[in-house]
């Protein structure tokens, strides 16, 4: 996929990159809130240690298209469920929720089960994880 057609799929979308739970590690999370930038996207980030409270709060505040979590703790998947209760009780379900980190293979079809459209590795690369979320938000 050319840079140029990201853009023109992605612009205008809203992302909101999220960090729950006590993980000190972004790293990632600021790598992917620019790859999606760089594609068009308008991205949110919300900082480290938020709360799932806060990251579905802030989702609904910005009317965000899609939500992305960057777990690295290994509380995937309770932190993901705690995002996605949170995003129901304020009505915002239709939203996309796509998870990225350190998720062992064995974990992701619990993650699709909950709700999560998309999950990325490290290891997977940008123009993939661009790809990804452009069909998915089309």
């Amino acid at each position: 996929m050319s840079t140029q057609h990201a853009t023109a799929v992605l612009g205008g979308r809203r992302i909101l990159i999220g960090k729950p739970g006590l993980d000190g590690h972004d790293i990632g999370a600021k790598i992917i809130a620019l790859t999606l930038r760089n594609a068009g996207a308008e991205v949110i980030y919300t900082g480290l240690r938020r709360s799932p409270q806060q990251i579905a709060q802030v989702a609904v505040d910005e009317g965000v298209d899609a939500v992305g979590l960057s777990i690295l703790s290994g509380s995937h998947k309770e932190l993901v469920a705690d995002v996605i209760a949170q995003l129901r009780t304020l009505k915002a379900h239709d939203l996309k929720v796509f998870v990225g980190g350190t998720i062992p293979v064995e974990d992701r079809a619990h993650l699709h089960e909950l709700g999560v459209s998309a999950v990325f590795t490290a290891d997977m690369p940008l123009e993939q994880v661009v790809k990804t979320l452009a069909e998915l938000l089309a």
